[in-house]
């Protein structure tokens, strides 16, 4: 290990310095600046004679006269099964005053891409609770399904929600199950302290900490931070997952922020821009870190994303939510109208998609039912929220008996089925029974997606009565 004192300039978060020996790309590098101060710094790029270092606490108090030591190795994070329940930074260092961690390992936090060979096919349910989500998206173990929200948009609620009741349902009566536990790794980045402590008290008023490991890189932290902090969530996911064989669920907010640290960043380099301003390499940055989510053939455990993003200007063309649709297995869609109208969480189903949906659901996974009854409400939505349109020109008394049906129907499965609060926990069978009570407002000829043995089985007659009535 050698020490160097030729640092020829300070940019930003980047320090670049003069060497005589090849050094590693992703280089774990100390900086004792004269103070006394040890700073911790990752090498950015290496060339002939000279290397860039971006420094994780940031450039204060660094000059000229800082010493540069080169460790030899990549960053690691230190795992264990112990770290569930703890709160770290955005570094890995624990702030929640408990003991020192003592790791079984610790891991490179750059990861290994699952082979393709290996994984193995999402196809099995967990229940968030939220009906929207559940019962119209479903989210399955091993995906990556992102949340696309806007700033002031409730998706820090939405987010501690579903940390707070995601499970695994237990298998049918008469199967084994896997006997595998169910962890959260929660990776916020960029966010206000008041942010910070609003998540702090929830995890710790509803217990849900004791399932979770916390990680917290904060708005006024370094913002090369703010590029570690996933990758050392995702590192401590695949440890419990793969080794440890926990179903792990991992919910990373703001991506927004992430990728705002990498055009920082990129501009502290003086690279060439892409798309507004952003480094062209974020495509592929991006999809380092989503898939890292799966499951692979011979392990019990499994690694589900969230990523929750805010769109600049509510804009889902913008490069971030854009890319992330690329890489992603569709997005969960949050409404501005529909928040300013009190629905809670404010969903809007209709632009929201799930591609393993079809996978995850039906006989033996959730209710045999569920595939017929999230088209067939999908339809009857969608037409409910065509004819509102309608009605804006034409006017309700010009529309037949069927369509206010329809448009009632919109509205009652806005009131009733989106709408749930933020701590209300649904399994399953009670919001695909909701959906029953709508869909029982329709004549059951209507009912055209829905096989005839279901329609026997579970429309309700008294509904159509009190429609009827009404």
């Amino acid at each position: 290990m050698k020490e160097y004192q030729t640092i020829t300039e300070i940019s930003g978060p980047l320090v670049f310095a003069e060497v005589d020996e090849p050094v590693g790309y992703d280089e774990i590098v100390e900086i004792e600046t004269p103070q006394g101060d040890t700073l911790r710094g990752q090498v950015l790029e290496s060339s002939d004679g000279l290397v860039s270092i971006q420094v994780f606490e940031g450039t204060g108090g660094i000059d000229r006269n800082a010493s540069v030591r080169f460790l030899g190795e990549t960053m690691k994070m230190p795992v264990t099964e112990d770290l569930l329940g703890r709160v770290l930074d955005g570094s890995g260092n624990p702030i929640d005053d408990g003991p020192e961690i003592v790791p079984d390992e610790r891991r490179d936090i750059v990861g290994e891409a699952i082979n393709p060979f290996s994984r193995e096919y999402p196809e099995e349910f967990i229940q968030t609770g939220v009906s929207a989500i559940d019962g119209m998206n479903t989210l399955v173990r091993g995906q990556k399904l992102p949340i696309f929200s806007g700033s002031g948009l409730p998706h820090n609620e939405l987010a501690l929600q579903i940390a707070r009741q995601a499970t695994v349902p237990e298998e049918e009566e008469g199967d084994e199950g896997d006997g595998s536990e169910f962890a959260v790794i929660f990776g916020a980045m960029g966010i206000t302290q008041e942010e910070a402590n609003e998540f702090m008290d929830d995890f710790e008023r509803t217990g849900a900490l004791e399932r979770s490991v916390v990680f917290m890189n904060l708005a006024d932290d370094p913002a090369v931070e703010r590029q570690v902090t996933p990758r050392l969530a995702l590192t401590t996911a695949e440890y419990l997952a793969f080794e440890k064989d926990y179903h792990v669920l991992v919910i990373l907010t703001d991506m927004t922020n992430y990728c705002e640290a990498l055009r920082e960043i990129g501009a502290a380099r003086e690279e060439v821009p892409g798309r507004r301003g952003y480094p062209g390499y974020m495509y592929t940055d991006l999809a380092q870190l989503y898939e890292r989510a799966g499951r692979i053939e011979g392990k019990e455990g499994s690694v589900t994303q969230i990523p929750i993003l805010t769109m600049p200007g509510d804009d889902d063309t913008h490069p971030i939510p854009d890319l992330t649709g690329y890489i992603t297995e569709g997005q969960i869609m949050m409404d501005r109208d529909l928040n300013s109208q009190g629905v809670e969480p404010p969903i809007n189903v209709l632009p929201s998609l799930s591609r393993l949906m079809d996978d995850g659901i039906g006989e033996g996974l959730t209710r045999e039912d569920h595939g017929d009854v999230s088209d067939q409400m999908y339809a009857a939505y969608a037409e409910g929220e065509d004819l509102r349109d309608l009605v804006n020109i034409v006017g309700r008394e010009a529309l037949s008996e069927r369509d206010n049906k329809f448009l009632d129907f919109a509205d009652r499965f806005e009131e009733e089925f989106v709408q749930q609060g933020y701590d209300t926990n649904r399994s399953i069978d009670e919001t695909l029974e909701i959906g029953w009570d709508l869909l029982s407002m329709l004549p059951e000829e209507e009912l055209n997606r829905i096989d005839e043995e279901l329609i026997d089985e579970h429309y309700r007659e008294e509904e159509v009565e009190a429609v009827q009535a009404d």
